[in-house]
Protein backbone atom coordinates (compact mmCIF):
# COMPACT_ATOMS: atom_id res chain seq x y z
CA UNK A 1 0.00 0.00 0.00
CA UNK A 2 1.43 3.60 -0.38
CA UNK A 3 1.82 5.54 1.86
CA UNK A 4 0.41 8.86 2.03
CA UNK A 5 2.03 12.01 1.43
CA UNK A 6 2.56 14.57 4.61
CA UNK A 7 0.84 17.79 4.62
CA UNK A 8 3.84 19.77 4.30
CA UNK A 9 7.98 19.72 3.50
CA UNK A 10 9.40 22.04 5.34
CA UNK A 11 13.07 22.88 3.62
CA UNK A 12 15.86 24.69 5.11
CA UNK A 13 17.49 26.99 2.66
CA UNK A 14 21.45 27.22 3.07
CA UNK A 15 23.29 24.16 2.70
CA UNK A 16 20.12 22.28 2.46
CA UNK A 17 18.16 23.05 -0.82
CA UNK A 18 20.68 25.27 -2.19
CA UNK A 19 24.39 24.83 -1.52
CA UNK A 20 25.62 28.84 -0.44
CA UNK A 21 27.56 27.85 2.69
CA UNK A 22 30.61 28.56 0.23
CA UNK A 23 29.37 31.97 -0.68
CA UNK A 24 28.94 32.42 3.39
CA UNK A 25 32.47 31.41 4.07
CA UNK A 26 33.82 33.55 1.02
CA UNK A 27 32.13 36.58 2.27
CA UNK A 28 33.09 36.03 5.87
CA UNK A 29 36.94 35.19 5.53
CA UNK A 30 37.50 38.66 4.09
CA UNK A 31 35.32 40.55 6.44
CA UNK A 32 37.48 38.92 9.40
CA UNK A 33 40.63 39.77 7.57
CA UNK A 34 39.78 43.48 6.81
CA UNK A 35 40.29 43.93 10.53
CA UNK A 36 43.14 42.58 10.98
CA UNK A 37 41.47 38.95 12.25
CA UNK A 38 41.87 35.50 11.61
CA UNK A 39 39.33 32.60 9.95
CA UNK A 40 39.73 29.24 9.21
CA UNK A 41 37.67 26.87 7.82
CA UNK A 42 36.99 25.28 10.99
CA UNK A 43 35.15 28.65 12.26
CA UNK A 44 33.32 28.92 9.59
CA UNK A 45 31.85 25.32 9.73
CA UNK A 46 30.82 26.71 13.40
CA UNK A 47 28.77 29.46 12.24
CA UNK A 48 26.65 26.43 9.60
CA UNK A 49 22.94 26.75 11.07
CA UNK A 50 23.15 29.37 13.28
CA UNK A 51 20.62 32.44 13.26
CA UNK A 52 23.02 35.34 11.63
CA UNK A 53 22.75 38.29 14.87
CA UNK A 54 24.87 34.83 16.71
CA UNK A 55 26.89 34.00 13.60
CA UNK A 56 27.51 38.51 13.49
CA UNK A 57 28.47 38.21 17.12
CA UNK A 58 31.17 35.43 16.66
CA UNK A 59 32.78 37.92 14.04
CA UNK A 60 32.81 40.32 16.25
CA UNK A 61 35.16 38.15 18.54
CA UNK A 62 36.87 37.53 15.85
CA UNK A 63 37.60 40.99 15.56
CA UNK A 64 34.96 42.71 13.27
CA UNK A 65 34.46 46.07 14.78
CA UNK A 66 30.91 46.37 12.94
CA UNK A 67 27.69 46.49 14.73
CA UNK A 68 25.46 43.22 14.26
CA UNK A 69 22.88 44.52 12.03
CA UNK A 70 25.76 46.14 9.81
CA UNK A 71 27.57 42.37 9.94
CA UNK A 72 24.40 40.88 8.90
CA UNK A 73 23.68 43.07 6.04
CA UNK A 74 26.92 43.42 4.81
CA UNK A 75 27.04 39.83 4.37
CA UNK A 76 23.97 39.16 3.20
CA UNK A 77 24.46 41.43 0.26
CA UNK A 78 27.80 40.01 -1.09
CA UNK A 79 25.77 36.71 -0.53
CA UNK A 80 23.03 37.68 -3.38
CA UNK A 81 25.18 39.27 -5.17
CA UNK A 82 27.36 35.54 -5.61
CA UNK A 83 23.80 34.26 -6.12
CA UNK A 84 22.87 36.69 -8.87
CA UNK A 85 26.22 36.06 -10.69
CA UNK A 86 26.59 32.45 -10.30
CA UNK A 87 22.81 31.48 -10.07
CA UNK A 88 20.97 29.48 -7.88
CA UNK A 89 23.53 25.71 -6.48
CA UNK A 90 20.88 23.54 -5.80
CA UNK A 91 21.89 20.55 -3.62
CA UNK A 92 22.07 17.25 -5.62
CA UNK A 93 18.42 15.96 -6.10
CA UNK A 94 16.77 18.96 -4.07
CA UNK A 95 15.32 20.65 -7.37
CA UNK A 96 13.77 17.63 -8.89
CA UNK A 97 12.19 16.45 -5.70
CA UNK A 98 10.80 19.54 -4.29
CA UNK A 99 9.68 19.71 -8.30
CA UNK A 100 7.84 16.19 -7.66
CA UNK A 101 5.92 17.45 -4.10
CA UNK A 102 4.86 20.36 -5.53
CA UNK A 103 3.00 18.47 -8.83
CA UNK A 104 1.98 16.49 -6.13
CA UNK A 105 0.08 19.12 -4.42
CA UNK A 106 2.32 19.18 -1.09
CA UNK A 107 2.28 22.57 0.73
CA UNK A 108 6.15 23.76 1.02
CA UNK A 109 7.72 26.32 2.64
CA UNK A 110 11.25 27.62 3.34
CA UNK A 111 11.95 27.78 7.09
CA UNK A 112 15.31 29.45 6.92
CA UNK A 113 17.71 31.87 9.15
CA UNK A 114 19.02 33.77 6.17
CA UNK A 115 17.09 37.28 6.03
CA UNK A 116 13.71 37.05 4.01
CA UNK A 117 14.97 39.35 1.17
CA UNK A 118 17.67 36.49 0.36
CA UNK A 119 15.30 34.10 0.61
CA UNK A 120 13.01 35.76 -1.96
CA UNK A 121 16.46 36.11 -4.22
CA UNK A 122 16.55 32.45 -4.33
CA UNK A 123 12.79 31.25 -4.95
CA UNK A 124 12.38 34.43 -8.01
CA UNK A 125 15.79 32.72 -9.27
CA UNK A 126 14.08 29.52 -9.34
CA UNK A 127 12.05 28.43 -13.34
CA UNK A 128 8.88 26.73 -11.23
CA UNK A 129 6.24 28.18 -8.42
CA UNK A 130 8.41 26.08 -5.75
CA UNK A 131 7.03 27.15 -2.30
CA UNK A 132 3.71 28.39 -0.43
CA UNK A 133 5.47 30.37 2.34
CA UNK A 134 8.95 31.35 3.56
CA UNK A 135 9.56 31.91 7.39
CA UNK A 136 13.05 33.88 7.05
CA UNK A 137 15.52 34.56 9.70
CA UNK A 138 14.24 38.36 10.24
CA UNK A 139 10.57 36.62 10.52
CA UNK A 140 11.25 34.96 14.10
CA UNK A 141 11.62 36.29 17.59
CA UNK A 142 13.88 33.02 18.83
CA UNK A 143 16.06 31.79 15.79
CA UNK A 144 17.10 27.76 15.17
CA UNK A 145 17.77 25.73 17.49
CA UNK A 146 14.66 27.32 19.02
CA UNK A 147 11.28 25.84 17.74
CA UNK A 148 10.15 29.12 16.79
CA UNK A 149 10.78 29.01 12.84
CA UNK A 150 9.21 25.64 12.45
CA UNK A 151 5.72 26.36 14.61
CA UNK A 152 5.40 29.70 12.58
CA UNK A 153 5.38 27.85 9.33
CA UNK A 154 3.43 25.53 10.10
CA UNK A 155 0.77 27.76 11.74
CA UNK A 156 0.80 29.97 8.34
CA UNK A 157 0.42 27.00 6.70
CA UNK A 158 -2.70 25.34 8.62
CA UNK A 159 -0.28 21.96 9.39
CA UNK A 160 0.42 20.33 12.13
CA UNK A 161 4.12 19.89 12.75
CA UNK A 162 3.21 15.75 13.21
CA UNK A 163 1.91 15.66 9.66
CA UNK A 164 5.04 17.27 8.13
CA UNK A 165 8.64 16.51 7.38
CA UNK A 166 11.63 18.95 7.96
CA UNK A 167 14.69 19.00 5.85
CA UNK A 168 17.80 19.86 7.50
CA UNK A 169 21.21 20.04 7.29
CA UNK A 170 22.35 20.81 10.31
CA UNK A 171 22.35 20.26 14.00
CA UNK A 172 21.31 23.53 15.14
CA UNK A 173 18.12 23.08 12.49
CA UNK A 174 17.27 19.77 13.32
CA UNK A 175 17.20 20.56 16.92
CA UNK A 176 14.67 23.47 15.62
CA UNK A 177 12.75 20.97 13.37
CA UNK A 178 12.42 17.74 16.65
CA UNK A 179 11.27 20.54 19.02
CA UNK A 180 8.46 21.94 17.11
CA UNK A 181 7.10 18.18 16.73
CA UNK A 182 7.91 18.00 12.97
CA UNK A 183 9.59 14.33 11.34
CA UNK A 184 12.77 15.86 10.86
CA UNK A 185 14.60 14.21 7.90
CA UNK A 186 18.83 14.90 7.84
CA UNK A 187 20.73 15.46 4.79
CA UNK A 188 24.21 16.02 6.05
CA UNK A 189 26.20 18.40 4.02
CA UNK A 190 29.34 20.42 5.86
CA UNK A 191 28.89 18.82 8.97
CA UNK A 192 28.09 15.71 10.80
CA UNK A 193 24.41 15.10 12.46
CA UNK A 194 25.40 12.72 14.93
CA UNK A 195 23.15 12.73 17.90
CA UNK A 196 20.98 15.93 16.30
CA UNK A 197 17.75 13.65 16.99
CA UNK A 198 16.91 13.43 13.17
CA UNK A 199 14.31 11.08 12.62
CA UNK A 200 16.65 9.34 10.06
CA UNK A 201 19.32 10.91 7.86
CA UNK A 202 19.94 9.98 3.95
CA UNK A 203 23.48 11.05 2.63
CA UNK A 204 22.17 12.81 -0.54
CA UNK A 205 18.27 13.92 -1.76
CA UNK A 206 19.86 12.42 -5.43
CA UNK A 207 17.72 10.26 -6.56
CA UNK A 208 14.63 10.31 -3.97
CA UNK A 209 11.47 11.02 -4.60
CA UNK A 210 7.83 11.98 -3.16
CA UNK A 211 7.22 8.53 -2.65
CA UNK A 212 10.16 8.33 -0.50
CA UNK A 213 9.07 10.83 1.46
CA UNK A 214 5.88 9.51 1.75
CA UNK A 215 7.21 6.54 3.28
CA UNK A 216 9.88 8.05 5.31
CA UNK A 217 6.71 9.94 6.90
CA UNK A 218 4.64 7.49 7.50
CA UNK A 219 7.13 5.25 9.14
CA UNK A 220 8.69 7.40 11.38
CA UNK A 221 6.84 5.99 14.07
CA UNK A 222 7.63 2.77 13.60
CA UNK A 223 10.96 3.49 13.76
CA UNK A 224 12.61 5.10 16.70
CA UNK A 225 14.67 8.25 15.96
CA UNK A 226 18.01 7.32 14.76
CA UNK A 227 21.55 8.60 13.30
CA UNK A 228 21.61 5.64 10.45
CA UNK A 229 20.67 6.17 6.98
CA UNK A 230 17.28 5.12 6.15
Amino acid sequence: MTAPLPAAVLWDMDGTLVDTEPYWMAAERPLVESYGGTWSHEQALGLVGLGLEDAARILQDAGVRLPVAEIVELLTERVMTSLREQGVPFRPGARELLAQLRAAGVKTAIVTMSMRRMARTVVDLIDFDAFDLIIAGDDVARPKPFPDPYLQACAALGVAPADTVAIEDSPNGLRSAVAAGTVALGVPHMVSLTGSGAAGLWPTLSGRSAADIAEFHAGHTRHPREDPAQ
